[in-house]
C-alpha cells in the first residue's frame, strides 16, 4: 500500500519509512505538514497517512482539518504521532479528524498493527465504492428505459441513442434483467393467424386459441 510519512525529525522519518518499507509498502516521506498537503492534494494522493503533531510550517493537526474540508479526500486514513497521549490532546487530534492515533516514541508492533486496520478500513471503502458506482451503473441503465421512446408506427422497432433500431425485445433486454416469453394476443389471433390457417385450409379449430 502507498504511504505517506510526515516527520520533522529526521531520526523518527527514516526509522518510519524502513520499517514501513520492510513490511511491503510503497513509501512516500517528506520533512513538514507543507509538504504533506501538497502530496496529499495532489495527483493520486496516498489512501493512508501517518503524520507527526508537532511540524514546521503546517502541524499534522492543521493537515487533517485540510484533507477534510476537501470531499474527494473523505477516504484518506489518517494517523496522528503525538508524544502526549492525555484524553484532552488526543480529542483535539480526533476532531480535527484523524481516524487514529500513536504516541511517540512508538512501538513498532503497535503502529504496525495501526496501520493495518488502516488498511482495512481504505479497502472497504474501495469496495463499497465500486458497489455505489454498479449500483449506479445499474440505475442509470433502468432510466433510460424512462421518458419518449422513439418507436416506429408500423413494424413497433425502438431507435437508440446512436440512431439504431432494435426490435422491442432487444432494446429492453439490453438495458434490464426482463426476459420475454412470445404468445399470441387474442386480437391478432382473430385478425392474422386465422386467416393464416384458413389460406392454408386448416381449421383454426384445431389448434387452442391464446
Amino acid at each position: 500500500m502507498r504511504i505517506l510519512i510526515a516527520d520533522d525529525d529526521g531520526v523518527s522519518r527514516l526509522e518510519l519509512e524502513a520499517l514501513l518499507t520492510r513490511h511491503g509498502h510503497d513509501v512516500v516521506a517528506v520533512a513538514d505538514g507543507t509538504e504533506a498537503w501538497a502530496v496529499l492534494h495532489g495527483d493520486d494522493p496516498p489512501r493512508l497517512a501517518v503524520l507527526d503533531w508537532l511540524m514546521d510550517e503546517m502541524d499534522g493537526v492543521e493537515v487533517c482539518r485540510r484533507v477534510r474540508e476537501r470531499p474527494e479526500l473523505r477516504d484518506v486514513y489518517l494517523i496522528l504521532l503525538t508524544s502526549r497521549g492525555d484524553q484532552a490532546h488526543v480529542l483535539e487530534g480526533l476532531r480535527a479528524g484523524a481516524n487514529d492515533y500513536v504516541t511517540k516514541p512508538f512501538d513498532r508492533d503497535e503502529l504496525l498493527a495501526r496501520v493495518r486496520v488502516g488498511e482495512q478500513v481504505v479497502g472497504l471503502q474501495a469496495e463499497l465504492t465500486a458497489r455505489v458506482r454498479e449500483l449506479e451503473d445499474a440505475l442509470a441503465r433502468v432510466k433510460q428505459l424512462q421518458g419518449l421512446l422513439p418507436i416506429c408506427s408500423y413494424c413497433k422497432s425502438i431507435r437508440d441513442d446512436q440512431n439504431y433500431w432494435h426490435q422491442v425485445e432487444a432494446y429492453v433486454q439490453s438495458r434490464t434483467a426482463a426476459e420475454f416469453s412470445h404468445g399470441v394476443c387474442p386480437c391478432c389471433w382473430d385478425k392474422v393467424v386465422k386467416p393464416q390457417l384458413a389460406a392454408f385450409g386448416i381449421p383454426a379449430a384445431e389448434f387452442p386459441g391464446p
